[in-house]
């Protein structure tokens, strides 16, 4: 047993992580999942910090109940990775202009496609799925039928704040693409039209914290968040599916000569629900910030955008309810690094990658996140490292 149990209210909170550093708001953020009533399970993983109602990096699971607040916003938000025939050789010496084609065909922060982009748009990209996928849209929640055109419009797109696209180097010199990002603003809509919904339920108003509001099973309530809830962690699976297809479309015409050939694409969530089964007992899964690693599962821990990120073989530890954590894990808030550190720190940290280096991205600095290497030591029983990656070029929203 490599984690510490932490007493909890109403089960233990198993912590990969030192207790003793995590700063006391996420630990009490902690205690109060602890306490909800249908609570079954809490792992902490070692990328673990303070959120809104839970904590980013914890693993809830419940027995017929959820709760949205700690789903996230951003429902569906993950990892995609692929592995190329490119190797470090075959990359130019300025990577700016392999950058500015990136940022020219996906569009970033707030950015949308002109046109929706649909499978068809992209080379040897399956469409099967994709119609009934659109035709469910009319049976979300109502209040987001009038975002129709920009959802559509919106696959496809990086968003901004921790969201990137990356194209890392391997120890073996091999050539990595990777991409991370969710759901977007239709997402984010559904999500807080829920939250809404699940805060004015009667059976939470006597919740420690209103955040942590849910909904039951058997419930109108339960059954529209279930539906709205896995549409969206599609649409962010397909919105990373669609714009790895554009990242390899530009790959291949920037690299024609090499003539470039792609692995099976990697790709897991991290702010999303599952229905598992552990101990004979069906439970609903909350991964806020934590990936599945369930035995021989493949998944991504990235870090920041100037350090390096890791491939990963899971483990199926039960005990932290098959999971692993998603990335490094914020040590300070965006406005705590936004005041500690300036663009030549910026500049100084992220050397030798091509990426943005201006005011703009200075709370993604790399001095704003825990170590990545010391996150993955302390998951050894969780996760195997089958890779690791060096990015060369960092694309933010």
């Amino acid at each position: 047993m490599s984690y510490t149990e932490v007493p909890g209210v109403r089960v233990p909170i198993r912590m990969w992580t030192d207790p003793a550093a995590v700063e006391s708001g996420a630990m009490q953020q902690l205690r109060n999942v602890s306490s909800l009533p249908w609570i079954k399970g809490l792992a902490v993983m070692p990328d673990v910090h303070y959120g809104k109602g839970a904590t980013v990096g914890s693993v809830i699971a419940m027995q017929g109940a959820v709760c949205p607040a700690a789903v996230g916003v951003d429902i569906g938000c993950g990892m995609s990775a692929v592995r190329t025939s490119l190797t470090a050789n075959d990359l130019p010496g300025d990577l700016s202009r392999l950058r500015t084609r990136i940022e020219q065909t996906i569009p970033v922060g707030r950015g949308l496609h002109s046109d929706p982009v649909s499978p068809g748009d992209v080379h040897g990209m399956p469409t099967s799925g994709w119609d009934d996928f659109w035709a469910r849209f009319d049976g979300l929640t109502e209040s987001v039928h009038w975002r129709a055109e920009r959802a559509a419009q919106q696959i496809g797109t990086l968003g901004s704040g921790n969201h990137f696209i990356e194209v890392c180097l391997d120890e073996s010199g091999e050539v990595w693409l990777m991409l991370h990002s969710g759901s977007r603003n239709i997402g984010k809509e559904l999500a807080e039209h829920h939250i809404g919904v699940a805060q004015g339920l009667p059976h939470n108003k006597g919740l420690v914290d209103r955040d942590l509001a849910v909904f039951v099973a058997d419930t109108p309530q339960m059954a529209a968040y279930r539906n709205d809830l896995f549409w969206a962690q599609e649409y962010a699976k397909r919105n990373r599916a669609l714009m790895m297809g554009l990242l390899q479309d530009v790959v291949r015409k920037e690299f024609k000569k090499a003539r470039v050939t792609f692995d099976q694409v990697i790709s897991c969530h991290h702010n999303y629900v599952a229905e598992e089964r552990y101990d004979g007992v069906d439970l609903l899964v909350t991964r806020k910030g934590a990936i599945r690693a369930g035995g021989g599962e493949y998944g991504i821990i990235p870090g920041s955008m100037g350090t390096g990120s890791y491939i990963v073989r899971g483990l199926g530890n039960t005990d932290a309810f098959n999971s692993a954590s998603h990335g490094a894990g914020r040590r300070m808030s965006r406005s705590a690094a936004k005041k500690r550190f300036s663009t030549r720190d910026l500049e100084e940290q992220t050397r030798g990658v091509e990426c943005r280096k201006d005011a703009g991205v200075v709370d993604e600095i790399p001095g704003a996140y825990k170590p990545i290497e010391k996150v993955i030591d302390q998951q050894r029983d969780l996760v195997e490292v089958v890779a690791k990656l060096k990015q060369v070029v960092c694309v933010k929203g």
